[in-house]
């Protein structure tokens, strides 16, 4: 490294330690800003731990459906209280819900059912999923981790009546049955069984009376069937006796939304952001579909977005980073109209954003029909999801588009599986599947490292080119003159790059691997208790633009041994005229892999200063045992070999090609100057 070089990183670590400083607020505003947070945490932890049904919640759902009947009704008038104790207008009710208006209740009422894997809240009020709460899994912050988001129209199923009613089901509160048995109150229930069954029956009362008898009755049943260890959710929309009740269409819309919280660690600067180096999280939460006849499609990353799908749909899921929920239906779907929404109002610290989809069931109204579903709540395990079968696996971020990223990726997951079988710690199968991936790969990178350690070895007749073609314009020949020169030392300047584009998908896949493996996540190693997120040693207390608020040990770790990399390769190597920008960029690529890795996960730090650190070894071993006698003694071989070859004019096409072009350029080159 020469001087000017030195004096150029001295000073853009001078600038970059200067910028930290002027920018870092001054002890009083620390303590404000600290305040702040914990007043935040304070007001999250204690909304986090109200129960799900209070009387807040109730009073909102009294009021949406005050709201639904008053734009059906205006002169409407609704006693909240009165109808507590069963004396709401009947003929305020059957202006809204008509033949529905019997399915009143004087509160909801939650049925809470529980497997070794989950919990799930169900209520009356639109016999809906109201709560999924994962069992084996906790938030970054170790809470429990809700997936399903209690909400007044978590599902909703609209259709309209012979009588030219809309009804929607988020407004009717169901009879409950458990296996079948009817059932009062809030429950909570395990499964001793093969399975558990819960419905959800709304009557359509065709006489004039409040009451009927259940047989003189049709109604519309969700019907929810849970087993002991699955996370899959068996659900049926059965309707019975609705032939004279349901108007005549093709198919009726099912409403399903969920207002997302966030699961993983975030930098508080980098929250919301759309770049995956910096909210994981968010750019990989997003809205999947199957189309019957097409791949696996979802919208936009990273982004708001919406979509209508008008041909038929096999499956719809709102995916998180390492967690999804799943509708699939039996028989297609008739259509989908999806969309992703970040509410820019809500500032609570724990909202990700808001999914929903809008999607079409086939409808039969000459009979009974039963429309079959099934739900899938809990982790986006590439295993899980690829054994049922139905293309769920291709949400998950493993390069699907190239094969040589997937076929990584896949083996990646093999190889960790493999080795979780007998080792715990994931920071120690990381290491070893890079020192095996590096050892693999070794064979074709041996060249490249072969050719650096010659062309140390050749410095001497580099720097007499250099003096010998000094000029711009002399460029063409010089380079005639290297590529001679790299041709009697048995060298090739091509020699490096088909191991480095095998290399760069590789490197792509890892780069999409490692954040995106829930095997990895919550998963400590040394200093780090997570390594599907970033490891910090120190927290700022404000925040570094483009760097973020902490500082990353792995990233620090992966900096220093790639500075110290690109100093031990760029070392020796004359600096021509058109050496110091090249080396500059050298140098500078470690520092913008520090501002840009800061907040990546743990693991793919690790991986890349363990893959550095592997590559590093290699080229000393090679460049000590790269014997300079033997190279000297191969360009004397090939010098005598030239000299007896009557062939030894002929230049190969390729090369006569390349000079060609070269020639072109230089003629360019000048054209250009001329007209100047």
């Amino acid at each position: 490294m020469d001087k000017k070089s030195i004096i150029g990183l001295v000073l853009i670590f001078a600038i970059f330690v200067g910028y930290m400083w002027w920018i870092s607020p001054s002890k009083e505003e620390q303590a404000a800003m600290r305040a702040q947070r914990d007043s935040i945490v304070a007001a999250y932890y204690d909304s986090v731990r109200q129960d799900s049904v209070t009387r807040a919640e109730q009073d909102s759902v009294r009021q949406h459906l005050r709201d639904s009947i008053l734009a059906e009704n205006p002169d409407a008038v609704i006693d909240f209280d009165a109808a507590a104790n069963g004396v709401l207008s009947q003929a305020d009710m059957r202006k809204q819900l008509g033949v529905f208006a019997c399915n009143w209740a004087e509160k909801v009422d939650t049925i809470t059912v529980k497997n070794s894997v989950f919990e799930v809240d169900l209520t009356n009020l639109g016999a809906a999923v109201n709560k999924v709460t994962l069992a084996d899994y906790t938030t970054y912050d170790s809470m429990p981790l809700v997936l399903i988001t209690p909400s007044a129209d978590n599902m909703n199923l609209v259709f309209s009546t012979n009588d030219n009613r809309v009804i929607n089901t988020k407004d009717l509160y169901f009879t409950p049955y458990v296996d079948g048995q009817p059932v009062e109150g809030s429950k909570q229930i395990g499964i001793d069984g093969d399975s558990l069954t819960v419905s959800y029956r709304a009557y359509a009362q065709q006489t004039t009376d409040t009451v009927a008898e259940e047989g003189d009755k049709g109604y519309v049943e969700f019907l929810y069937t849970f087993y002991p260890d699955r996370y899959e959710v068996g659900y049926h929309i059965n309707f019975c006796g609705m032939s004279q009740v349901i108007r005549s269409d093709n198919y009726i819309d099912f409403t399903w939304k969920n207002h997302m919280n966030r699961q993983e660690k975030v930098d508080r600067s980098s929250r919301g952001s759309r770049n995956r180096n910096k909210d994981a999280e968010k750019f990989n939460s997003n809205v999947y579909f199957k189309p019957t006849k097409d791949k696996v499609d979802n919208l936009r990353m990273g982004a708001d977005g919406s979509k209508q799908v008008k041909t038929p749909v096999e499956w719809v899921a709102f995916k998180q980073q390492f967690f999804c929920a799943i509708l699939l239906g039996d028989a297609p779907f008739a259509n989908a109209d999806l969309a992703t929404k970040t509410d820019k109002q809500d500032t609570m610290r724990n909202y990700l954003c808001d999914m929903s989809g809008t999607i079409g069931l086939n409808y039969d109204s000459e009979k009974d029909c039963s429309i079959g579903m099934q739900f899938y709540y809990g982790p986006s395990k590439y295993r899980e999801l690829r054994e049922m079968h139905k293309g769920f696996e291709r949400m998950l971020p493993l390069g699907w588009g190239f094969f040589l990223i997937q076929w990584t990726s896949r083996l990646l997951i093999v190889g960790f599986r493999f080795f979780a079988g007998f080792m715990s710690n994931y920071g120690l199968i990381i290491i070893l599947l890079t020192i095996i991936l590096r050892t693999v790969l070794f064979p074709l990178t041996f060249k490249s490292y072969q050719s650096s350690a010659v062309m140390r070895i050749l410095q001497p007749e580099i720097q007499a080119l250099n003096k010998k073609y000094p000029n711009q314009d002399q460029a063409l020949a010089k380079q005639q003159e290297m590529s001679k020169l790299q041709k009697r030392a048995g060298i090739s300047p091509l020699a490096g790059c088909l191991p480095a584009l095998i290399q760069m998908p590789i490197l792509y896949a890892m780069f999409r691997f490692f954040p995106a493996s829930i095997e990895l996540r919550q998963k400590p190693f040394l200093w780090c208790d997570d390594l599907s997120t970033y490891d910090s040693i120190l927290d700022f207390g404000f925040n570094i633009p483009l760097y973020g608020d902490h500082m990353s040990l792995f990233c620090l770790l992966m900096f220093g041994m790639q500075f110290f990399y690109t100093w031990y390769t760029m070392r020796g190597q004359n600096a021509s005229a058109a050496m110091p920008g090249m080396k500059f960029m050298m140098y500078f690529m470690p520092f913008m892999m520090l501002f840009l890795f800061n907040s990546q996960s743990a693991a793919l730090n690790l991986y890349y200063f363990c893959s550095l650190s592997i590559t590093m070894l290699q080229m000393v071993l090679i460049r000590k045992f790269t014997s300079e006698k033997k190279v000297r003694a191969r360009m004397a071989a090939y010098d005598l070999k030239q000299k007896n070859d009557k062939n030894a004019g002929k230049k190969s096409r390729l090369q006569q090609r390349m000079e060609e072009m070269q020639r072109m350029s230089e003629q360019m080159r000048k054209q250009q100057q001329n007209r100047r």
